[in-house]
């Protein structure tokens, strides 16, 4: 049986180039808040973190410079609202709540490889679990890209098996023959996560092995999952499990110019807790990521 009822809402804040939807469109690209930080240990908030993105996308223009292309030339992302998971049944009954909602109203697997499009946004990192399923499902050869200060690779954390900590250990038993996890950007993780990527070859230690593996295979399906914190605290104290030592915008930027050469077929970017940092900055940063994510999506050109 499912955790408690999730309920979605409507956008208070309006994005430029979105459009309202209560539906999947074939062949549109999607945007979807998934509300929850029940399972975060540390410093709570990120189930705020769809709206306060929204609120600070009029900070930004619809153009990127990054890519040189524009939000509006994408004929209008259908803006599906916020998934909000509920509260009772502990922190692990209200994840499966969110997740049995989430399955029940994205996009099937069928409608992805018809070509329809899905970015996520967090909620702490446990709510990945329900869109890279759902890819998963999708594609047989998917290759996840795990983007994180953090590994997430314990079994469990503080009593939840599903948990923001051990997100990126789940992933990986889910995998088919055919599909690959992979993670960049970590520089936190207990000498066992350690271990694990060691043996299992998931960690791209430096730009030249994230350039080396997206170019090895450029039309196989990738899906993104990006924790806003691996950038630097400096850049963006809002979120729940700060790490120093983090990235600039650069090596995001670098990133992303790497990812415009790969078939991004989905994304989520999650952990903005934006109460965190009054102001405001992360939220406009993890706008910013929504928009260069959105623009490098497969399929989302004119």
């Amino acid at each position: 049986m499912g955790g408690p009822m999730a309920e979605r809402t409507r956008p208070a804040f309006a994005c430029e180039g979105f459009v309202p939807g209560d539906a999947v469109r074939p062949g549109a690209l999607h945007v979807l808040g998934l509300a929850f930080d029940g399972t975060a240990c540390f410093r709570r908030g990120a189930r705020a973190g769809p709206p306060a993105v929204r609120e600070a996308w009029p900070c930004l223009e619809t153009f990127s410079p990054l890519r040189g292309r524009d939000v509006l030339d994408l004929g209008g992302v259908v803006d599906l609202g916020d998934l909000a998971f509920g509260d009772g049944g502990g922190a692990e009954g209200a994840l499966q709540g969110g997740l049995d909602a989430f399955g029940r109203l994205a996009m099937g697997a069928d409608a992805l490889r018809g070509g329809a499009r899905l970015v996520c946004l967090g909620g702490e990192h446990s709510v990945s679990l329900g869109p890279v399923g759902r890819h998963l499902e999708a594609f047989d050869d998917l290759l996840v890209l795990h983007v994180d200060a953090h590994a997430d690779l314990r079994d469990g954390y503080m009593g939840a098996r599903r948990s923001h900590a051990s997100v990126a250990r789940r992933i990986h038993e889910g995998l088919g023959p055919g599909q690959s996890l992979l993670q960049y950007g970590v520089r936190s993780g207990t000498r066992e996560e350690w271990r694990f990527m060691e043996e299992r070859g998931t960690l791209l230690p430096d730009e030249a092995a994230l350039a080396e593996a997206l170019g090895r295979e450029p039309g196989r399906p990738l899906y993104l999952t990006l924790d806003m914190d691996v950038f630097d605290p400096s850049l963006c104290p809002g979120t729940g499990s700060p790490e120093p030592g983090g990235w600039g915008f650069g090596e995001f930027a670098r990133l992303m110019d790497a990812l415009g050469r790969a078939r991004l077929v989905g994304a989520d970017v999650v952990e903005l807790a934006p109460a965190l940092d009054p102001t405001g900055a992360s939220a406009v940063l993890a706008a910013k990521v929504l928009r260069e994510v959105l623009l490098s999506i497969d399929g989302g050109a004119a």
